[in-house]
C-alpha cells in the first residue's frame, strides 16, 4: 500500500492540520506496517502556479506531483481553512492533478473521473464553525471545494477528520482535537 501525506498549512509546528495528518499517517502505517509513506509539504515547497504553458522545470515538478498521486492508494490531505477556502498552495497542487487523460477524461456523457480506486482522508481544520447547521455555513468553501474537485476526478471514498472552532476558545480547541483524535483512532488501513 502506498500512502501520500500532503500538508499545506503555513503555520509549521503551530498547525492543527499538520498534527492531524501526522496522526492519520501514523495510524495508517501502524495498521499496515508494510505501507510506504511519501510526504509532500506544499507550504515549504510550493508547486508552480497554474499557467497555460509551464516551462520545462515547472513541467517536471508538476509531473512529479501527479505521479505521486497516481502511485498512491491512500492520500492524506491537510486542509486548513484560510479565508473561507483552502490555502493557495493546496489549490496549486489540485491544479497539477487536473490532467485530461490521466485523472479525468471527456466522453459523450461529459467528464469522467479516472481516480475512483483512491481513498482520500482530509484533515480539515477551521478557526470557527462552518457546518451546515451554523450561521457561517454559506461561507464554507473548503471541504465543499475538495469534495467537488476530488469527485470530479472520480474519487468516491472521501473521509473527513474535522477539528473546527480551534480559535474560538481553549476549551473549544481541546474539544475539537479530542474528537478528531478519536476519529483518527478508529481509522482502518483498508
Amino acid at each position: 500500500m502506498n500512502i501520500l501525506h500532503i500538508d499545506s498549512s503555513v503555520l509549521g509546528e503551530h498547525s492543527v492540520s499538520r498534527q492531524l495528518t501526522a496522526a492519520i499517517a501514523a495510524r495508517l502505517q501502524a495498521a499496515a506496517p508494510s505501507a510506504t509513506v511519501r510526504y509532500r509539504d506544499l507550504a515549504a515547497q510550493p508547486l508552480p502556479q497554474f499557467t497555460a504553458a509551464p516551462g520545462a522545470a515547472e513541467g517536471e515538478i508538476l509531473a512529479a506531483a501527479l505521479d505521486q498521486v497516481l502511485a498512491a492508494d491512500i492520500i492524506v490531505i491537510g486542509a486548513p481553512m484560510y479565508n473561507f477556502a483552502i490555502p493557495s498552495q493546496l489549490k496549486s497542487w489540485l491544479d497539477a492533478l487536473a490532467v485530461p487523460g490521466k485523472t479525468f477524461q471527456y466522453g459523450a456523457n461529459g467528464p469522467e473521473g479516472l481516480l475512483g480506486a483512491k481513498r482520500v482522508i482530509i484533515a480539515s481544520t477551521r478557526g470557527g464553525y462552518y457546518g451546515a447547521d451554523t450561521p457561517m455555513a454559506a461561507l464554507e468553501h473548503q471541504e465543499s471545494h475538495l469534495r467537488a474537485f476530488l469527485g470530479f476526478l472520480g474519487i468516491q471514498q472521501i473521509e473527513i477528520v474535522r477539528a473546527e472552532g480551534v480559535k474560538v476558545s481553549d476549551a473549544a480547541r481541546a474539544q475539537a482535537l479530542t474528537a478528531a483524535f478519536e476519529q483518527i483512532g478508529a481509522l482502518q488501513a483498508a
